[in-house]
């Protein structure tokens, strides 16, 4: 099978990843934090050995500022719905979004508070459109980072200034960025930071996080246990433990470490990023003398290599049915969970193919991709 929905979530793990999982089910898969034993204690070491190095990664202000989740799902709605707004509070945000911002924001809306829309065609004129949307009114700005959809990336430190000018929180989903692109906390102005482990971190799914460079007094979204403070009513107030309710998934936990550590091995973002755009501009250049539309910038500039096009008569599910069926390659179809973008595009009906590359594609897999397109797209 050729793999090419990265954007989804990586594959194949490397194997450094898959290790790290066996080994802490095999020999220390206790409960992190739970118990005062040997088991318990080397889980938790586990844990906080990964926190330090996703706090490094994004140069969070300390490890007890990154706070795990299942998902970036999860961390996106701690970071909305957990954020003490005041009715008619507003909150500024763009086209771009996926459900996972998009539903908790109607969720407030439906309890008073305001959403302003944004965007543009690309990310910078995205950009420039939330700066204008913010006002004195705005109390918290939610960005995707780059488009699951277009892979277009929005540049954060106008958009960040803006915000921080009228007191607003600047909130970024990093799904698509993380792992791909430098991501500097402190450097691009994020207050909060929301990602997956399983996508550009390479770490296994089941694995998510929410990074606060301070304290906005977040309401916690579960209570319940956390290994200390068992007589107080209350959740605790000190960090990770408030924001992490439940026992950690350790063995994942572990082989997010594993992901981080790839990734260094890898060369880092940079080294990454350069090899995912170079199959990005194979591809392009290789659509280039097709039907296929593309939505977006058809260029590699200011993108990942996200690419999502269509074909004249032919519903995106079809292409993708063609492709799985015919030429053993694994794309997503549809509308991506980001159904405001695709109205924007005027996809919303018959939706889009999506191919995203990772660091392990190669030129040979994408040539194929290319020649199956262009069989499609000729036999119509």
């Amino acid at each position: 099978m050729y793999y090419f929905d990265q954007a989804a979530t990586s594959f194949p793990k490397p194997k450094s990843v898959i290790e790290a999982v066996a080994n802490t089910m095999e020999h220390y898969g206790a409960n992190p934090g739970r118990s005062g034993h040997l088991l318990s204690r080397q889980a938790a070491e586990n844990v906080q050995e990964t926190r330090e190095k996703v706090a490094s990664f994004f140069h969070a202000p300390a490890a007890e500022h990154v706070w795990f989740y299942a998902n970036a799902t999860y961390a996106l709605n701690q970071a909305i719905l957990g954020f003490p707004f005041d009715e008619g509070d507003e909150v500024v945000t763009s086209y771009f979004e996926h459900n996972s911002v998009l539903r908790p924001l109607y969720t407030l809306e439906s309890k008073g508070i305001e959403l302003n829309f944004a965007g543009g065609k690309t990310g910078e004129e995205t950009a420039d459109a939330i700066v204008e949307s913010i006002t004195e009114r705005t109390r918290f700005v939610v960005i995707n980072h780059a488009s699951n959809v277009t892979g277009d990336i929005v540049p954060l430190s106008t958009i960040a200034q803006k915000a921080h000018a009228v007191g607003a929180i600047l909130c970024v989903d990093a799904s698509q960025t993380a792992g791909v692109i430098d991501i500097d906390m402190d450097r691009d102005g994020i207050d909060l930071l929301a990602c997956p482990g399983h996508k550009g971190l390479l770490g296994p799914q089941g694995t998510g996080m929410l990074v606060s460079k301070k304290d906005y007094q977040l309401k916690p979204l579960t209570y319940g246990g956390t290994g200390h403070t068992s007589e107080s009513k209350d959740q605790p107030h000190t960090w990770p433990e408030r924001y992490e309710a439940g026992t950690l998934n350790t063995p994942a936990l572990a082989g997010l470490g594993a992901g981080l550590d790839e990734i260094e091995h890898l060369g880092g973002t940079e080294a990454i990023y350069k090899h995912e755009m170079d199959r990005l501009d194979q591809l392009l250049t290789g659509l280039k003398n097709t039907n296929v539309t593309l939505v977006g910038t058809d260029s590699t500039e200011g993108r990942l290599a996200v690419v999502s096009f269509g074909l004249p008569s032919m519903s995106s599910q079809e292409i993708a049915i063609i492709l799985d069926q015919h030429y053993q390659i694994a794309v997503r179809a549809g509308l991506h969970c980001a159904p405001k973008l695709h109205e924007w595009y005027g996809s919303i009906d018959e939706g889009l193919v999506r191919v995203s590359f990772g660091p392990y594609t190669t030129k040979d897999e994408v040539d194929l991709l290319i020649q199956a397109i262009q069989d499609i797209s000729e036999a119509m």
